[in-house]
């Protein structure tokens, strides 16, 4: 939707207004130059004056005064000469200046209108050439970001569609009697399930991703968030007679965005029940300047042509639910400086390890 006409108007009178009262760089580089300049060449011009007045002898006061009288005003005109020297190379500096932030602020302008080709700007000074530096990574960023974004709308508006297409086939089902509403309302309620948790998976990462958003990190025991994770997870595993096996070390302190790591532990040890026969083994350890946190469950581990995209969001290997859940672990691994590793176990299943530094 593009901006009307009168907002147009007076976005354009609101910067005539703020430019009031400013003055141009070039014009503020050449009156602080010429001024120091001038008063620099008049001062000099004052002080020889009154150094051949103050060693002149009296036996020739009118020789010397008309002397002084030719010096001075040869003296004027090569201030007058100078002063006019000074305002030229003034110029060419303060275009040497003003010519590059010129330049740096077109090529500013075009990222802002997503343009987010870098630039070969040369510069001669170090100081502008860090900043050409710093627009040149900023726009890979930004690309980067916004591939991410725009992959992240067509994904979620595939997913989101899916379950949708499913209510409506069964719920067209059930209004012109062509299924069994008790069989047809079944369905239903799962894909509305499936749709709620695929809506709240978005949001979740959507929230981890967004760049403005200011988490508040705490020391918290560790031990307890995994606890506490596994506890949530224990009615669902027992509907799949699962047990839980714990391997803890003593009391572990961290310093983390708790919210975000009661995320990562609980979608770690969903996924885990999602594929484990019997039982799944939760540890947590500290080793040298890490901790590290694994979930390995007894199932028939994972594909191998499924391993190195398990945490690529969106794909879903066998038996996958949204592909989203160790999309959103590996995101909150990042925002902790750690990372996520997916293997297979020597006997059976996988193993998922999360290893975060201890700052």
């Amino acid at each position: 939707m593009g901006i009307p006409y009168r907002a147009k108007k007076g976005l354009g009178l609101m910067r005539r207004n703020k430019s009031k009262g400013k003055t141009r760089l070039r014009r503020r580089i050449l009156a602080a130059f010429s001024s120091v300049l001038f008063f620099s060449f008049l001062l000099t011009g004052i002080i020889f004056n009154i150094a051949i007045r103050l060693f002149s002898s009296g036996d020739y006061y009118v020789a010397e005064e008309a002397a002084t009288g030719r010096a001075g005003v040869t003296l004027l005109f090569l201030v007058a000469v100078m002063f006019v020297v000074s305002v030229i190379v003034t110029y060419f500096l303060s275009n040497s200046i003003i010519q590059p932030i010129e330049k740096l602020s077109k090529f500013a302008l075009g990222i802002g209108q997503g343009n987010f080709e870098t630039n070969d700007f040369d510069f001669q000074d170090i100081e502008l050439e860090n900043l050409n530096a710093a627009f040149n990574k900023s726009i890979k960023q930004l690309e980067a970001q916004d591939k991410t974004q725009r992959d992240f709308f067509q994904n979620a508006s595939h997913e989101l569609r899916t379950p949708l297409m499913s209510i409506k086939v069964y719920a067209e089902g059930i209004v012109y009697g062509l299924m069994e509403s008790k069989k047809a309302g079944e369905t239903i309620l799962e894909e509305t399930d499936r749709l709620s948790d695929l809506v709240t998976d978005l949001l979740y990462i959507a929230k981890i991703d967004n760049i403005t958003t200011v988490y508040k990190t705490e020391k918290t025991d560790l031990i307890k968030i995994v606890k506490e994770c596994a506890a949530r997870q224990q009615a669902v595993a027992d509907k799949k007679q699962i047990g839980f096996i714990f391997d803890f070390d003593d009391g572990i302190d961290y310093e983390c965005i708790s919210e975000l790591m009661s995320r990562a532990i609980d979608n770690l040890i969903s996924n885990a029940i999602r594929y484990a026969a019997s039982q799944i083994t939760i540890s947590c350890r500290k080793s040298g300047s890490n901790i590290t946190v694994s979930v390995a469950d007894d199932g028939n581990g994972i594909e191998a042509e499924t391993l190195p995209h398990v945490f690529e969001r969106f794909y879903k290997g066998k038996g996958g639910n949204t592909g989203i859940g160790l999309a959103i672990v590996k995101s909150i691994a990042d925002q902790h400086n750690g990372f996520i590793k997916a293997e297979n176990s020597s006997n059976s299943g996988a193993i998922f390890t999360l290893t975060l530094p201890i700052a």
